[in-house]
This record gives structure tokens, C-alpha cells and sequence, in this order.
């Protein structure tokens, strides 16, 4: 008795494990993994960090810059060397009237005066922009349209990242759901299989009839097992997208509903371009393209700027000295201008360029939107026709079924039936799963994304 009580703790204990150790993976945590480890995400978030810098590195430009130098020198002979002749120098006695007719002299020895031997030098300059041609100020615009383009970028990538994960997901509920429609196809048949051997061993029905029913059992299972091993593949790589490792007590808890017509979906095209992430892109190319030709532009003007500057100073033996300076500088490219005419035109047929790809990109974009509301109207038409295909199928299943019951056909045309019916369901899971994936993506083609 005791040992039978340990074996039932024993059975409830693995059972409870198993229970506890099920997880529920919905298709809103799906799509948050994702987010989470893609690696194409993660690269986009790191692009995003990298144009912030790049922001904040253009934003530096405003302040002064301030350089600092330093040489310390020693030569194996004097840079510079001068020599005085010797010679008589006429003698001031303090009367003016001598000083043109000097009697006495004092004689000196010629000499040379070596310098800059050795030295230390160093040197505090700093130097603030007055004016640049407008090139810190449209540096500092374009960092910051750099910054936008990239989290337009980022979004773009979420955009196909949820995309993806949402046609991974409803693949692999579709298998699940084309499953549980085998293994009641599964069921049928092994009870039909039972209800045809006992026909046979009283000799109602013929042989042929029994192996009928376990060739199309046999079928049935061989495809259940391809159905299973599609379900783990499915099942891995959606796993693997994500970024979680493989489990396979992953319960997917979502359903092939479909909730609303897609009409409750539809908005106006002209008034979806204006929110799509790839529009505002193309906006900000046009944009990118003109802060260029201003960046050029600013090449060719006059460069302003003041400074102070401050000098530390020590040669050969002499005392060391400090001293500093202002200054200011202006910079004019006159040589330049010439350039400036052709590369200006240059800059000018780029903006012209980035406009027309404007409009025509634009157009397109609202060719794909409309094509994701035909493909999604079709989808739904799709689900329509397969949920009449199942209620005849179902029909037809049930006349079938009667009149075998009752002599009037044989098994053939039940497993016929049967299999009709099969196939119904499997082409409605199909529809569905095709109908939300039809449904997402129509929306990030409008510029939403639930």
C-alpha cells in the first residue's frame, strides 16, 4: 500500500513540474523580445547613440577653441652669431663743444655673440569663431537632422522587426491549429477503422474497405509527423529571431481570431504619406541637401575670428619672459570664387535631384499603401470563402456520415468526405493566419503599428 502511495506522490510530483515548467509566449512578448535582441535593433539603437554624439560633438563648435604648445630646443651650435669689429670710440668729456672734435678714445676688441643655442618656448592661444559663413551653425543643423534620420531608422527597423515576428507567430499557431484539425481527422479514422473491422469479421464489408481506412490512416499520420516537425522548426526560428532559447513547453497562447472587417482599418492615403517613417525620410534628404549647399557655400565666404594669446619664453641664459597678445584674423578665399560658381551649380542640381526623388518615391509609397489594403480586402475575402468552404464541408461530412450509417454509401465516400473536411479547416487556419499578416503590415504601411 505504501509503495503504491509513494508511486502516485511520485507520478503528481513530475506532473506538477511539468505544468510549472510550461511558459506562455504571447505575440505582444514576442514582438518586445524581438526588439529586445535583434541584432539588426541592437546595431540600430547603437547608430542612434552614435549620431547623439555626433550632435553633441558639432554643438562644440560655438565654444573657443584653445590650443596649447610647448618646443624646448638645444643645438650642437648657436642659430645665430654677431660679430663686432674692434676699434677707437671717441670719448665724451662733457662739453658740448668738444663732442664733434673728440681728442680721446677708448679702444674696444672685436667679439662675437652667439644666441639661440637652447631655449624653451611655450605657447596659450585661444582663438572664438565671429563668423564661419554659417558653417557652425548648418554643421550643427545637419548633426541634428543626422540624429532624426537615425531614429527614423530605428523605427523603420521596429517596423520590420514586429513585421517578421508577427508572420514567424501566426506560422507557428497556424501548424498548431492545423494539428489539433489532424488529430481529430486522426481520431475519426481510427474510430471508423474500428467500425469497419467489426463490419468485416461479420461480413457486412469487404476487405478492400478495411484497407482503404488504414491507407488513409497511415497518410494521415505521416503528414501529422511532417506537421509536428514543422511546428519545431517554426517554433525554433521564431525562437531563435527573438532571441530566447528554444523551449519546448513553449505554450502559444494567441488565436486565429478575426476581430472587426478592414474597413475599420481604412484610412486615407494622401493622409497616411504624411506619417510614414519613409516619407519624413525623403523629407529630410531634401533637407540634408540644401544644409550641404549651405556648408559649401559658408567655404567661400569671408572666415572672421578674435583671439588672445599668451607667450612663455626662455633663450640661452637670459631671464625667462611672459607676454600676451589680441589679435583678430580675416580669411578671404578669393582665389576660390571661381570654384565656387561651378560647385555651387553643382550643389543646386543635387537639391533639384533630392526633390524629384521626393515626389517620385512619395508616389510610390502611396502605390504600396494602396496595394496593402487590396492585399488585406482580399485576405478577408479569403477567410470569407474558406468559412464556406468549411460550413459545406461540414455539411456534406455529416450527409455522408448518415449515409454510411444507414447502407447508403460506402467508406470511400466518407473518407473522401473526411478529408474534405480536413482540408476546409486547414485552408480557413491558412486564410487567417495570411489575414493578420496582411493586417500588420498594412498598418506600418499607414504609419501605425499596434
Amino acid at each position: 500500500m505504501k509503495k503504491i502511495i509513494y508511486i502516485l506522490i511520485a507520478i503528481i510530483t513530475v506532473c506538477s513540474n511539468n505544468i510549472f515548467a510550461q511558459k506562455t509566449l504571447s505575440l505582444e512578448d514576442s514582438k518586445k523580445l524581438a526588439l529586445q535582441n535583434n541584432a539588426k535593433m541592437k546595431n540600430s539603437r547603437l547608430e542612434a547613440e552614435a549620431s547623439e554624439q555626433t550632435r553633441r560633438a558639432a554643438f562644440t563648435k560655438y565654444f573657443p577653441n584653445i590650443s596649447a604648445n610647448g618646443v624646448m630646443f638645444g643645438a650642437s651650435k648657436s642659430m645665430m652669431e654677431i660679430e663686432s669689429k674692434g676699434g677707437n670710440l671717441p670719448v665724451y668729456d662733457g662739453n658740448l663743444a668738444n663732442l664733434s672734435s673728440a681728442s680721446t678714445y677708448a679702444y674696444f676688441p672685436p667679439s662675437t655673440t652667439e644666441m639661440l643655442k637652447k631655449g624653451t618656448l611655450g605657447f596659450l592661444t585661444v582663438t572664438q569663431p565671429v563668423f564661419a559663413g554659417g558653417r557652425i551653425i548648418n554643421g550643427n543643423k545637419l548633426a541634428v537632422l543626422g540624429q532624426e534620420v537615425s531614429s527614423d531608422k530605428k523605427r523603420l527597423s521596429e517596423d520590420e522587426i514586429s513585421l517578421r515576428t508577427e508572420e514567424q507567430y501566426w506560422q507557428v499557431v497556424s501548424l498548431e491549429e492545423k494539428l489539433i484539425t489532424i488529430q481529430k481527422y486522426e481520431d475519426m479514422l481510427r474510430s471508423l477503422l474500428k467500425q469497419v473491422d467489426d463490419a468485416f469479421v461479420h461480413g457486412v464489408v469487404m476487405k478492400n474497405d478495411v484497407l482503404k481506412v488504414k491507407l488513409k490512416l497511415s497518410e494521415v499520420l505521416l503528414n501529422k509527423s511532417k506537421l509536428e516537425n514543422g511546428k519545431k522548426l517554426a517554433s525554433m526560428a521564431l525562437c531563435q529571431y527573438i532571441g530566447i532559447p528554444y523551449d519546448s513547453t513553449l505554450i502559444f497562447n494567441e488565436k486565429l481570431d478575426i476581430s472587426g472587417i478592414p474597413q475599420s482599418y481604412y484610412v486615407d492615403n494622401n493622409e497616411a504619406l504624411k506619417t510614414r517613417t519613409e516619407y519624413n525620410l525623403l523629407q529630410k534628404s531634401v533637407e540634408a541637401e540644401k544644409l550641404q549647399t549651405n556648408l559649401k557655400l559658408g567655404e567661400y565666404l569671408p572666415q572672421v575670428a578674435v583671439g588672445v594669446s599668451g607667450t612663455y619664453m626662455k633663450l640661452d641664459d637670459s631671464n625667462d619672459r611672459t607676454f600676451g597678445m589680441v589679435f583678430g584674423t580675416v580669411s578671404i578665399p578669393i582665389s576660390d570664387w571661381w570654384e565656387a560658381s561651378h560647385t555651387l551649380k553643382e550643389r543646386s542640381l543635387k537639391e533639384e535631384m533630392a526633390e524629384n526623388d521626393l515626389k517620385d518615391k512619395s508616389e510610390l509609397l502611396t502605390l504600396q499603401m494602396e496595394k496593402a489594403w487590396q492585399d488585406l480586402s482580399d485576405s478577408y475575402k479569403q477567410v470569407l470563402l474558406s468559412e464556406e468552404s468549411k460550413a459545406q464541408a461540414e455539411e456534406n461530412m455529416k450527409v455522408n456520415d448518415d449515409s454510411y450509417k444507414n447502407g447508403l454509401s460506402n467508406v470511400s465516400d466518407l473518407l473522401e468526405a473526411e478529408a474534405m473536411l480536413q482540408q476546409a479547416k486547414d485552408q480557413l487556419t491558412d486564410s487567417k493566419a495570411n489575414y493578420r499578416t496582411k493586417l500588420v503590415n498594412y498598418l506600418i504601411s499607414t504609419g501605425r503599428n499596434k
